[in-house]
């Protein structure tokens, strides 16, 4: 343990910052909004007026000076490393990346480059995302994915999810938003049956990523497969196992 200590801020170890938009549906565990869904202490800040309107429908980019301002913030309260609620503000990535001094990774959608490096040529990334007909090759470029094999589906017709998700609905039936979820993935493996690996661009679809496995038989990555990744980056740890025995 060291014994010199650096001060300056009034709590300490929330590592992992979370840029929060201001919802109000459900958040279950294994949401990023769902604090239980971290083995280790996470730091929120909301957005004040970044909205799943705002962000996804709209392509708002006044929203870019909200989240910069929110971003610099978490950065002077102590976090290492910096994510979002939304895998939209992937929209954002170069410029919040631009003007703190630690990791900003404002989507899921990062990943999918590191996926389609894990898979064979002849393979592609399964995109599964909240509403396709608003995720532009905009969001696909600020996270470097423009030119990587991809196959996307989205949710924006799925009545539950839709309603709660998308239009802020504060209820929802999460096994009906499951099983919605788990049938879109189906039918996006089955029509691109190239597809090796999915990943998930909603923050609020983890808690449905291990029925989205078990049924189509495939790697699946999202939001806290990324922030596990980073945690485990900026917060190494040391190794006391058993050291080996050596014989002349």
């Amino acid at each position: 343990m060291p014994t010199k200590f650096r001060g300056g801020y009034s709590t300490y170890g929330e590592v992992i910052g979370i840029l929060k938009l201001e919802t109000v549906e459900p958040k279950v565990p294994g949401d990023i909004g769902n604090a239980t869904t971290y083995s280790f202490p996470v730091k929120y800040k909301i957005v004040k007026g970044a909205t799943t309107d705002r962000l996804v429908e709209k392509n708002d980019p006044t929203l870019l000076n909200l989240f910069i301002n929110a971003a610099k913030e978490l950065e002077k309260e102590g976090v290492r490393a910096i994510t979002t609620s939304c895998g939209f503000a992937a929209i954002f990535q170069k410029e919040i990346a631009e003007v703190v001094e630690i990791p900003v990774f404002m989507s899921s959608l990062i990943q999918v480059h590191l996926v389609s490096s894990m898979l064979a040529k002849n393979k592609k990334v399964g995109i599964l995302t909240a509403n396709k007909k608003r995720l532009t090759d905009k969001h696909l470029e600020a996270v470097g994915i423009d030119n990587i094999p991809i196959c996307i589906a989205g949710m924006e017709d799925q009545e539950n999810f839709a309603n709660m998700i998308l239009k802020q609905q504060p209820f929802g039936d999460i096994d009906k938003i499951e099983k919605e979820v788990v049938e879109v993935s189906e039918n996006l493996v089955k029509r691109n049956p190239e597809v090796g690996a999915i990943v998930l661009e909603c923050t609020d679809m983890p808690p449905f990523a291990a029925a989205v496995q078990e049924s189509v038989d495939l790697p699946v990555f999202d939001i806290n497969t990324l922030i596990n990744y980073v945690y485990n980056a900026v917060v190494q740890k040391r190794y006391n196992g058993v050291y080996p025995k050596y014989y002349k």
